[in-house]
């Protein structure tokens, strides 16, 4: 039987991966991913936290994916479990960890300025998309976590996971919307990209870290170059990556 995977290992599984003292860090995740993990995912935790050290800020996901129409009603920022992996719960119910206040994509963030690096989520400025309804902030405007981590230089890791679970191509999806689909401050159809697609052309035209922690084949690469890229490429040539557009009202359209 295999040994599991102890948190100094993991920890230099991060290091080794990439990860830096003072980074600022979005892990996508896959727990089974990983083995055998002594200490389950405080241990995995705890590795990271070790990896970007005292000065670090750890993110994750913390979505709360059901039916659209029931995100509004049934949320809760203390209550409202993460959807979106094991690990990305037990961290946003894990003492010192902050949640941003959206009732569909709020992150949870843990180390140096946590707290206010989630604060502002009900704002109701910059890029615009399609989970934008109601009362509620911007997804993915200037106060969201995942713009902030993209403005300050962050890093995505996704721990035994694929393009498919890159949350950050939204980004892309939302630059190419307002420079091109956006009329007269009217909020226009937003572009939905095949994630896959986008991924396999980012690694074509980019080196990225690729190593394993424990048994979890891991990636990591910086935020902004990444979304940068795929935008410019949506730029060249969107029809190669878009599936659809989505109105404001959840209806699928095959035009903006």
């Amino acid at each position: 039987m295999a040994r599991p995977h102890a948190a100094e290992t993991l920890a230099l599984d991060f290091q080794n991966l990439g990860v830096e003292s003072g980074d600022v860090v979005w892990m996508h995740s896959s727990f089974k991913s990983l083995g055998l993990v002594d200490g389950g995912a405080s241990a995995v935790v705890g590795a990271l936290e070790e990896a970007v050290g005292p000065d670090g800020l750890i993110l994750m996901p913390s979505f709360h994916l059901v039916d659209w129409d029931d995100r509004p009603k049934t949320w809760d920022i203390e209550k409202s479990p993460s959807t979106v992996g094991w690990i990305t719960e037990f961290f946003r119910l894990m003492p010192g960890t902050y949640r941003s206040d959206h009732c569909s994509h709020s992150s949870a963030a843990r180390g140096r300025g946590a707290k206010e690096f989630v604060a502002d989520h009900m704002k109701r400025d910059g890029l615009r998309s399609r989970w934008d309804r109601g009362r509620w902030g911007y997804a993915f405007g200037s106060g969201s976590p995942m713009y902030k981590a993209y403005e300050r230089g962050g890093k995505i890791l996704m721990l035994g996971v694929d393009y498919n679970s890159s949350t950050y191509v939204h980004l892309a999806e939302c630059m190419y919307r307002d420079k091109y689909i956006d009329k007269d401050g009217e909020q226009g159809a937003h572009p939905i990209v095949c994630r896959g697609k986008a991924g396999e052309y980012w690694e074509s035209v980019r080196d990225i870290n690729r190593s394993k922690v424990g048994g979890a084949d891991c990636r990591l690469f910086p935020i902004r170059d990444y979304v940068d890229t795929v935008f410019a490429e949506l730029e060249r040539n969107i029809d190669d990556y878009v599936e659809g557009y989505m109105t404001l009202a959840g209806e699928r359209v095959d035009e903006p």
